[in-house]
């Protein structure tokens, strides 16, 4: 069954709910927790979790919950985690600090994607679902927004360093966001007439003395003007000394770094550049695409025409020929749990390992001295051997391993070269990828 992991959360945008909210010790943990759960299954409809899992997987009832949190618990308190195993995904981690006094329930919710709450009951929904729990688990502060746009905001330190805002906390509105509770305390700093009259789609006192206020009735389209127009009205009312043009201009550069920007990748190198995506923060996703856009590899340079070979120099042909063979199953050995199709030796496979390597720095994370010796002439000579196998290559062999060279064509290629090239840095990786140079030797092979 799928599970929202970290790396999914970071491939598409979600509504990003978090909350630490406190309760009392009861005889029964289930009877203080019994109220969060039944408003869980009442307002979550299409989005409901329906797995529980801890130490274990089981399928969404009150019981398995119950189970899976004894199973969890220690000294300090217990944690379990929720998940929607089809579309709308969701993440939903249950922390009870069960040593704080007093006891905290800390929930961070994310459903995937955020463009499910593109519907104005959906969003009425799920904001009643929160104001039902903080009425009944009072919190400092909480809020729900786009995941992306939290990152631009630096939620939640906000520019401040760890120290401090752990310290701190909220103890001034830093931020307005899509849907937010503001605890008593920080009402009260506000001055709550001043909260209760906030500009802003909804804005409701609750019987604990907090305020949840809602800018915009749906989430979805929190980076539209006219959302981001209100979002700036009700963060300039809370903070009278911000200028409103200030604030609107930081929040439309937002929402500009968010637009969608559609890929229009280099054709050789659109299956890896694709992958790398992947690898940045949801937030930076379309700007890097705009950037990978207008990038081009620089053509190969390692190849000779054919008449200007070097004839091979070595006494014993085949033998060399084995050796780059021994020299690809070192590759192999090295990289086949993680990237398991390397034991195929196709043009995929190199993709797989342009992937591998980009993504593990591996330029930057291993000796030089190893790359060198091992990492290079391996991957030279499982570059050589793809071509061989797939373009119907041969290896012209010789003693020195740069001057080895595979003719695919009127071409040959200078394998172990590129090799040396590639491993020289991450951005060396694209900009010599193993992948682009073997869509060149195909295309020149006849």
């Amino acid at each position: 069954m799928k599970l929202l992991t970290l790396q999914d959360l970071n491939v598409e945008d979600t509504l990003r709910l978090s909350f630490d909210g406190a309760f009392e010790h009861q005889p029964s943990l289930e009877g203080e927790l019994e109220p969060f759960l039944q408003t869980l299954e009442e307002y979550a409809g299409e989005w409901m979790p329906n797995l529980v899992k801890g130490k274990r997987r089981r399928r969404y009832s009150r019981s398995a919950v119950w189970k899976t949190l004894e199973e969890r618990r220690d000294e300090y308190g217990s944690s379990i985690g929720l998940y929607r195993t089809t579309s709308p995904l969701v993440s939903l981690t249950l922390d009870l600090g069960l040593s704080h006094t007093p006891p905290e329930l800390r929930i961070w919710l994310d459903v995937q994607p955020l463009s499910f709450f593109a519907e104005a009951e959906r969003c009425r929904r799920f904001v009643d679902m929160v104001r039902a729990w903080v009425s009944r688990y009072p919190v400092p502060y909480a809020s729900a927004h786009s995941a992306a746009d939290n990152q631009l905001s630096d939620a939640p330190s906000f520019g401040r360093d760890d120290e401090t805002w752990m310290r701190d906390g909220f103890d001034k509105v830093y931020e307005v966001c899509w849907l937010n509770v503001f605890g008593s305390r920080l009402v009260e700093t506000v001055g709550r007439e001043r909260m209760l009259s906030t500009p802003a789609h909804r804005v409701e006192e609750l019987p604990d003395g907090s305020v949840l206020l809602v800018t915009w009735p749906t989430a979805a389209d929190f980076a539209s003007e006219e959302a981001r127009q209100a979002q700036a009205r009700a963060f300039v009312h809370l903070r009278p000394e911000l200028d409103f043009d200030t604030v609107l201009r930081t929040l439309r550069e937002r929402s500009a770094k968010l637009a969608p920007v559609e890929p229009r990748f280099h054709p050789d190198m659109a299956p890896l550049l694709s992958r790398t995506l992947d690898r940045f923060a949801i937030s930076e996703r379309q700007l890097k695409i705009a950037e990978l856009n207008t990038w081009q590899p620089p053509e190969p340079e390692e190849w000779l025409p054919a008449e200007a070979a070097l004839p091979s120099d070595v006494e014993d042909p085949e033998h060399a020929i084995a050796h780059y063979g021994y020299l690809t199953e070192r590759l192999v050995a090295l990289l086949h749990s993680e990237v398991p199709s390397v034991l195929k030796e196709t043009p995929e496979s190199l993709t797989d390992a342009d992937f591998y390597f980009w993504s593990e720095d591996f330029p930057k994370t291993r000796l030089r001295e190893a790359i060198e010796e091992h990492a290079v002439p391996a991957v030279g000579a499982y570059l050589g051997e793809v071509l061989v196998h797939n373009l119907g290559g041969r290896w012209i062999p010789r003693k020195k391993l740069e001057e080895a060279q595979v003719l695919v064509g009127q071409r040959v290629w200078l394998p172990f070269v590129r090799a040396q090239r590639y491993l020289r840095s991450r951005q060396s990786l694209l900009d010599h990828s193993l992948t682009h140079l073997y869509r060149v030797a195909e295309r020149h092979r006849s």
